[in-house]
């Protein structure tokens, strides 16, 4: 029986804000763009289409979930959602709220400017109102 882990790329990189009855929701450790990461807990998953259906509706709606949280916290002028796992095979899910006044902006968010890690106090203040908008 495979038991699902978190990759440890994903597990260096981002701060744990939730558990849903999917996902291990995430924040990315880069103050300059509100950015989070589904991890859904299913071993062995690289693609969507490794989930079945049920799961992949699920996934969905936990995108939306965080989505509207990212709306709400931080008026975003867009969404990016995004799989690609290119560098990390775990199945993950980015969800990162854009402004246009963003380091990255128009292009995406990868490998434009460094990384800029939250302070301790801004990650406990950003991962407290988020979980106050996710209801969690």
């Amino acid at each position: 029986m495979n038991h699902w882990s978190l990759h440890p790329q994903l597990a260096g990189d981002t701060h744990p804000v939730a558990t849903f009855g999917l996902s291990e929701l995430r924040l990315m450790d880069d103050a300059n763009y509100p950015w989070l990461i589904l991890v859904p807990r299913v071993p062995d998953a690289r693609e969507l289409v490794d989930l079945d259906a049920a799961a992949q509706g699920a996934l969905m709606e936990e995108i939306s979930r965080c989505s509207r949280a990212l709306q709400a916290l931080f008026r975003p002028h867009k969404l990016n959602v995004a799989a690609l796992g290119n560098l990390v095979p775990q199945l993950h899910v980015h969800v990162i709220a854009r402004h246009t006044d963003d380091p990255a902006w128009p292009a995406p968010v990868w490998g434009r400017v460094n990384a800029r890690p939250y302070t301790p106090e801004a990650l406990v203040e950003c991962v407290s109102r988020l979980q106050r908008a996710l209801g969690v």
